[in-house]
């Protein structure tokens, strides 16, 4: 039987940890496209209704809404991010 050494077990945690690093990484940059992507649809969806393109009202609020919820949520990340922060800041060393 092969007892492997400390600096593998190491080694392989610090990668898993990178790893761990570069996914949250992408759920941030993922929410920052799916609002954004919610904002242009909302504009899109107000452009094709003004010029008379088939777009119903309600098609047009829904929209609109659900970039505002997507917006709103955004903001609430950031502001807790900043709250959480300023906490850490705070704790003396």
């Amino acid at each position: 039987m092969k007892i492997d050494g400390l600096s593998g077990f190491i080694a392989n945690a610090i990668n898993q940890e990178q790893k761990k690093q570069v996914e949250t990484g992408n759920v941030f940059a993922d929410l920052l496209k799916s609002v954004n992507q919610a904002q242009n649809e909302s504009a899109k969806a107000i452009e094709d209704f003004v010029a008379g393109n088939g777009v119903e009202l309600h098609e047009v609020m829904i929209a609109g809404e659900k970039a505002k919820t997507s917006l709103d949520l955004l903001m609430e990340i950031r502001n807790k991010t900043i709250d959480m922060y300023k906490e850490l800041t705070k704790i003396p060393i």
